[in-house]
């Protein structure tokens, strides 16, 4: 019923004979080096396997449209391979699916509209695939309710963001898990039996991270490094449960919404390498719980406010914003300048007097010198004195004129 061979070192096809065990629930043969395409004998499992897990292997080809005859599946983690093609449009059949990972792989298709339908689908991550075009949500469909994570970064996706999608996200407004205290992704097959934990790659303030669970009230949002253009709409601001949110590297103009300032359960804001316009809104730093803020290279402008919780970022979070000045930045604001005190004034006063006076004395030196030298040289020449009173009253001038200088 249970059958995990994750984390070795295997290698090869998968052998056929797993096609006898016709009463398995789960399949795990994650992070090995198994190669070859999906065993052909998948749907023999039709009626009772819920979780397949094929990730971090080196399998290729399509994914099957018989895929959809398993009908129990909830789990389908087919990420980290070399999977190409469509994806299959019988996934929609599917319809206990909680979690579809594909990522990391080669497929080639538009947004999944027709997954939206899926009433228990919580995680989608598609992330670094070859996935384009705009996410064209139309109005008023009930679409993608439950879900919790996600991951479309590193794809070709273009156009405004999806505002429609994101009206739709009723599991990031309100997580009714929460009442009751954080729960998992978790699978269990016996009362005392073993249990399958479900597991997820996103980017975490800013750095890849891997779940080993999933909590139930996790909710994240990665449309980065794609080429998403436009403002970002205000609705982003009604998914109060929202943890992280990552719009970077993309092509987003205008101004930050001041309603992203609702999202008071934020851990992690990346609006970095936009063209992101105007001021920085200060309702961020309401945002209590902000531990990782990029607004780095974009073209932000006026004083970085130093409310509440923007005050603990670093010049990091800010640079790039050719605008932007005020602390932490070492670029002041115009106005900041600080009168200088008066007693620096004095003290600049009295330094500047200093520094005359001994102009004026070494001068005088100088000129006392000059006239005792040419009186002494016309007396010499005049009388016919020896060199050597010569050179005796030449050493008495320079001991005149340091004397003097003192």
């Amino acid at each position: 019923m249970y059958y995990s061979i994750a984390n070795n070192v295997m290698t090869g096809r998968t052998p056929s004979l797993i096609c006898n065990a016709t009463n398995l629930e789960m399949i795990d043969l994650s992070n090995n080096s198994l190669i070859g395409s999906l065993p052909w004998c998948l749907t023999n499992f039709s009626t009772v396997l819920s979780v397949l897990n094929l990730g971090m292997n080196h399998f290729e080809g399509t994914i099957p449209q018989t895929i959809s005859l398993i009908h129990r599946l909830t789990t389908l983690d087919l990420s980290r391979n070399r999977f190409e093609g469509t994806l299959p449009r019988s996934l929609a059949n599917c319809t206990n699916l909680e979690i579809l990972d594909l990522s990391v792989n080669q497929m080639e298709d538009t947004f999944p509209t027709w997954l939206g339908k899926l009433p228990e689908l919580k995680v989608l991550n598609l992330r670094s695939n070859n996935l384009k075009g705009p996410l064209n949500i139309p109005k008023g469909d009930l679409i993608f309710t439950e879900l919790r994570i996600l991951d479309l970064s590193n794809n070709n996706f273009c156009g405004p963001l999806p505002a429609h999608l994101i009206m739709n996200l009723e599991g990031m407004k309100n997580t009714e898990d929460g009442q009751y205290g954080a729960s998992y992704m978790t699978r269990r097959y016996f009362s005392f039996g073993p249990s399958y934990e479900n597991t997820v790659t996103v980017m975490m303030k800013g750095r890849e991270t891997k779940l080993v669970k999933i909590l139930t009230i996790f909710t994240t949002i990665d449309l980065s490094q794609n080429f998403f253009q436009g403002d970002i709409p205000e609705v982003f601001g009604h998914l109060c449960y929202l943890i992280g949110l990552n719009l970077s590297h993309n092509h987003l103009t205008s101004s930050i919404p001041l309603t992203l300032g609702n999202l008071t359960n934020l851990e992690w804001l990346d609006l970095s390498w936009n063209m992101l316009s105007e001021r920085i809104p200060r309702a961020l730093g309401d945002l209590t719980y902000l531990g990782y803020l990029n607004l780095s290279k974009n073209q932000l402008t006026g004083q970085i406010p130093q409310d509440r919780q923007l005050s603990t970022f670093l010049n990091d979070s800010f640079s790039g914003n050719p605008g932007l000045c005020g602390t932490p930045l070492s670029k002041a604001c115009l106005g900041d300048a600080q009168p200088p005190s008066p007693s620096s004034s004095l003290t600049l006063d009295r330094e500047g007097h200093e520094s005359w006076f001994k102009q004026k004395v070494v001068w005088i030196g100088y000129a006392s010198g000059i006239v005792i030298g040419i009186s002494v040289a016309y007396i010499a020449i005049q009388t016919g004195w020896p060199k050597w009173l010569a050179r005796g009253v030449r050493m008495l001038e320079r001991s005149a004129v340091e004397w003097m200088e003192k």
